[in-house]
């Protein structure tokens, strides 16, 4: 449970600096998607940004957390995880 409050209350935070920035500089009603004008309601626009913000900064935190694992944790043998099949024919 620790693990998802490491990525995703900085995700929340870090998503709510960075939708505040990206739309202190563009106005959602004047936002094309694929070429076309997105006919949304600027409260849609805000919403679908910020989760698109809390998602990808939540991939990042959870990248990093995955590339802060030891080495001796990722180069276990298979039979010392936990939850893993006894190895046979050996």
């Amino acid at each position: 449970m620790l693990k998802w409050v490491y990525v995703f209350w900085p995700s929340f935070a870090t998503a709510m600096v960075g939708e505040a920035v990206f739309f202190a500089f563009i106005n959602p009603q004047e936002l094309y998607l694929m070429g076309k004008p997105v006919y949304w309601s600027p409260l849609a626009v805000y919403s679908v940004g910020f989760l698109m913000f809390w998602g990808l900064t939540a991939l990042t935190a959870w990248s990093m957390l995955f590339f802060l694992k030891p080495s001796s944790e990722l180069n276990r043998p298979l039979d010392s995880r936990p939850g893993a099949a006894p190895l046979t024919g050996q």
